[in-house]
């Protein structure tokens, strides 16, 4: 079993373990700044793990593998200033590294799985997108002024601006359209359907976004509901590609839109 050989073994361990040293060093970087270190982590989580991963028996780049090994990383880092400075942290990013391991297992795995993914695969990727879903959607909640508001505070009162509401709607779309992607990937097979799926993920979870901040729910109860929402449309969607080239799918994509035009309006009227 590859995923078992002892240099893809060290090579794993290695990226995680520099994973989590980076989260750490996150975590001591104010949340302004936060912000692009959380966003930058992603990529170098890309670059680095398709590097360490290639090898004979893995041959090309492994990105699609790493997507949720990446996002993992850079919500976590952001996430992670939800923990308070001092050994505290050890913990968290025990755990941490305990789920990034896991997922590269998962990932390794089907990377090298002949006989394609069962339904017992894509449970588990499932599993591991919507775990990374509310990490990464944490992450970005805890970053954005205003983001997490107390009970009983408004948007207003918590200090969250158009600009930065914005800011978490696109953030949050982003991750649901990675997420999204790699979860129809295993889906489906081709690329092309699978972004296609994730393009609704993302717009779904960018309404969400916006409807949850015009309610002002309060602290981790958005970031929940927003996985909660992931799932559930992940749940409902689930289908054949042939079902993407239906009349049914076009309206139904312009009706996400029309309907985050809706809640776009809602937020302004809410903030006028």
């Amino acid at each position: 079993m590859i995923w078992s050989d002892p240099k893809v073994m060290l090579a794993r361990r290695e990226l995680v373990l520099v994973a989590t040293i980076l989260v750490g060093i996150a975590r001591l970087v104010e949340r302004p700044d936060a912000f692009l270190v959380a966003g930058l982590l992603p990529v170098v989580m890309l670059l680095a793990g398709s590097a360490v991963l290639h090898t004979d028996e893995l041959p090309g780049r492994p990105f699609e593998s790493l997507l949720i090994p990446a996002v993992l990383t850079g919500g976590s880092a952001a996430a992670m200033h939800l923990v308070p400075a001092g050994l505290g942290l050890v913990p968290a990013l025990l755990v941490f590294a305990f789920a990034l391991d896991r997922v590269l297992v998962l990932e390794l795995r089907l990377l090298v799985q002949a006989a394609g993914t069962t339904d017992a695969d894509r449970a588990r990727i499932l599993l591991a997108s919507v775990l990374t879903a509310f990490v990464a959607f944490t992450g970005i909640a805890v970053l954005v002024p205003g983001g997490l508001p107390e009970p009983g505070s408004t948007a207003s009162d918590a200090g969250l601006t158009e600009a930065w509401m914005l800011v978490l709607a696109v953030d949050d779309a982003l991750i649901a359209l990675i997420l999204g992607s790699r979860v129809a990937s295993v889906r489906y097979g081709s690329a092309r359907d699978a972004i296609r799926s994730g393009l609704t993920y993302a717009i779904v979870i960018a309404v969400a976004a916006g409807a949850l901040r015009a309610m002002d729910v309060p602290r981790l109860v958005g970031p929940a509901a927003l996985t909660l929402v992931f799932y559930l449309w992940d749940a409902l969607h689930a289908s054949s590609p042939a079902r993407r080239r239906e009349p049914r799918f076009l309206w139904e994509t312009i009706l996400l839109a029309a309907l985050a035009v809706v809640v776009v309006a809602w937020n302004l009227r809410l903030r006028a």
